[in-house]
């Protein structure tokens, strides 16, 4: 047999020559935020797995049947007996169960083992007893969700580079493997409108997707769900067209409307099957959106590159996004204390590998299905050369937004263009989709320019500007060697912007740490100094902090405060070893933002720490009406001297 696996067809030579060359796994880059930056997936060189099936070797799983009280997820039990362990023996697990050379595209004369799809997760087979390297027995715990199709194992040895795959398991799967789950609540494009997503294994074709809502206690209406999903042909590069491609399943969103402010509501996600029988999930929550410009209470969370981890610790050998955990499960404690999130770009830096969008939307869903979860656009979620970005990077491993513009909804004009606005109570939100060119005269430029202008301060007085990359300002080593701190080109155009049109705060992501910047604009030199406006010195620009105080703001916006907030989960980026003046606080920590809007003239910050939910940065914004409307430097209305 193994000399038949030896010898392979002039057209499977072709194709193994294809899926080595347009496959990441052989790809160690490191990018500018810290760690090595790779995909722990794209480690393994799947494609290169030879025949080396053992009779003495076994990978036995149970139970069979997952999920059978319900429940979205379940811990197996997997044991592995190997007649010649290795401290480099790895256990995959694969889904759909099937995953030889039948499923790959051009299998004509292709045999197995050859695989040309990465596994959804693996461990060492060494993992919690290092006697297996002896012993050559372990029995391993992992943690799967539902995925719409069954589960394998398989024990490689040969370590991720060279794998040989030993010996197959038993096939797992979910009682209903198709089912409604992971809801993603979303603001829609009118403040009394809630939108619902959510994913399952249900075509139209099958079955009529819905959502059943209304007040607690209540009758409940139902509102229909419009269908969506992507083949692998939309994927726009390696390895998501790939090594990373799976079936994403369906995405259904509903829209709730007319809804009462404020108001409790259940709901439950429902697929009415062509037999005439109901598909059903579980019962969810939600409080409704205040009326805008409501006088309450609000409180707004945000925070930027989160990425997903997994509680079984499978795939962290690399400490790719060591703090994802931290913060879910802060926010997830905090819950009753957070109104609305913002999760502003890098997501689950699936990077083409698709199977981590349904770990990630199951992380989340705690969180996601009870308060709204806004997202924006960041580098891995988008960059891919030559699809139209403004950056010309393969960041998102072939994905080129279209999993994150499926999966989650915003209230965008075109979610391929992901810059939005939304308001929420007495916050007026400008998202900026900083993959795209937001210079002057640029498309999105024109749109943020219209939502700033737009915030009728009167009654929505807390402006807030988001945006993926740092296009304000950052103390991050590679922005310091740079000399711009902050993305090149980034406050060039934009700062006139917010000075204009007084925005309070601006948040950013990108950077894997925490930064808070004094209230600041770049004026031009001869504006701050006495010198004369024909020097040479005349007209540079200098950065400068407008208002000396650091933990109280009060009276007018001379300018914008800046916050670097992307330490939701990834590994963390270093500061610069050059001290700005302009930089109030510094964390290298993972953490998150929280905004509290008291009444229209009272606004709290704080800066929380992931691991323990405790405040370890704050401050306070007191003004009335009148402090917004005065004129400032770059940022008066005209007038006249006519009577």
């Amino acid at each position: 047999m193994e000399s038949f696996f030896s010898f392979l067809s002039l057209k499977a030579a072709f194709l193994l020559i294809f899926l080595v060359n347009f496959s990441v796994g052989h790809k160690h880059y490191r990018n500018k935020e810290g760690g090595d930056g790779v995909q722990p997936l794209s480690k393994i060189l799947i494609h290169k797995t030879v025949h080396a099936i053992h009779e003495k070797a076994s990978v036995h799983v149970y139970p069979v049947v997952l999920g059978t009280t319900g429940k979205d997820y379940e811990w197996v039990t997997v044991n592995v007996v190997s007649p010649n362990p290795s401290a480099n023996d790895w256990l995959g697990v694969f889904s759909p169960a099937k995953f030889n050379a039948s499923t790959c595209p051009f299998t004509e004369d292709y045999y197995e083992p050859y695989l040309c799809t990465a596994p959804i997760k693996y461990k060492y087979a060494n993992h919690s007893d290092a006697n297996y390297n002896k012993t050559g027995k372990n029995t391993l715990y992992f943690r799967l969700i539902n995925q719409r199709a069954d589960f394998a194992f398989a024990l490689f040895s040969g370590g991720l580079s060279s794998p040989k795959l030993v010996a197959i398991s038993n096939a797992i799967v979910f009682a209903n493997p198709k089912a409604p789950l992971y809801p993603r609540l979303a603001l829609g494009k009118h403040w009394d409108e809630m939108t619902v997503t959510w994913t399952s294994g249900y075509d139209i074709s099958e079955a009529v997707p819905f959502v059943e809502w209304g007040f607690a206690g209540e009758a409940r209406t139902r509102s229909p769900a419009g269908t969506l999903t992507f083949p692998r042909g939309s994927m726009c590069d390696e390895p998501a067209r790939t090594v990373g491609w799976r079936d994403p399943g369906f995405f259904h969103t509903s829209f709730l409307k007319d809804l009462w402010p404020n108001s409790k509501y259940t709901y439950k996600l429902g697929h009415r099957l062509y037999n005439g029988s109901y598909i059903w999930s579980k019962t969810y929550n939600f409080t409704s959106s205040p009326y805008p410009g409501q006088d309450s209470l609000q409180k707004v969370v945000i925070f930027g590159d989160m990425g997903k981890a997994e509680r079984d610790g499978s795939n962290e050998y690399a400490d790719y996004q060591p703090g994802s955990l931290l913060t879910t499960d802060a926010l997830i404690k905090d819950l009753d204390n957070i109104d609305i999130v913002f999760h502003i770009g890098d997501m689950p830096y699936a990077n083409g590998y698709i199977s981590q969008w349904d770990q990630f939307t199951s992380q989340v869903e705690p969180i996601a299905s009870a308060v709204p979860y806004m997202v924006a656009s960041g580098n891995h979620e988008r960059d891919t050369p030559n699809t139209g970005g403004f950056y010309d990077t393969n960041d998102s491993g072939g994905e080129c937004g279209v999993p994150a513009e499926t999966m989650f909804f915003v209230p965008a004009e075109n979610r391929a263009k992901f810059w939005y606005q939304t308001d929420y109570g007495m916050f007026h939100f400008c998202i900026a989709d900083t993959e795209h060119d937001w210079r002057e005269g640029s498309e999105q430029y024109k749109f943020i320019e219209k939502c700033l202008a737009a915030a009728d301060r009167n009654k929505q007085p807390w402006l807030i500007f988001a945006g993926h990359r740092v296009l304000g300002y950052s103390s991050n080593s590679w922005y310091g060697m740079e000399g711009s701190f902050a993305e090149p080109m980034g406050r060039d155009d934009m700062q006139k912007l917010w000075q204009k049109y007084k925005v309070d705060i601006a948040f950013y992501g990108h950077v894997h740490n925490y930064e808070r910047i004094c209230p600041i604009y770049q004026f031009a030199k001869f504006c701050l100094t006495n010198i004369d406006s024909s020097s040479s010195d005349a007209g540079v620009l200098q950065n400068q902090c407008v208002n000396s105080e650091t933990s109280h703001y009060s009276g007018t916006v001379n300018g914008t405060i800046h916050v670097v907030v992307g330490g939701g989960g990834s590994h963390l980026s270093a500061f610069s070893t050059l001290k700005t003046v302009w930089s109030v606080y510094q964390d290298l920590d993972f953490g998150y933002t929280k905004l509290t809007a008291f009444n229209h003239s009272s606004l709290l910050f704080e800066y929380m720490k992931s691991s323990d939910g405790k405040v370890y940065d704050s401050f306070t914004i007191s003004r009335d009406y009148r402090d917004v409307l005065a004129c400032v430097h770059d940022g008066c209305e005209p007038t006249t001297l006519a009577s």
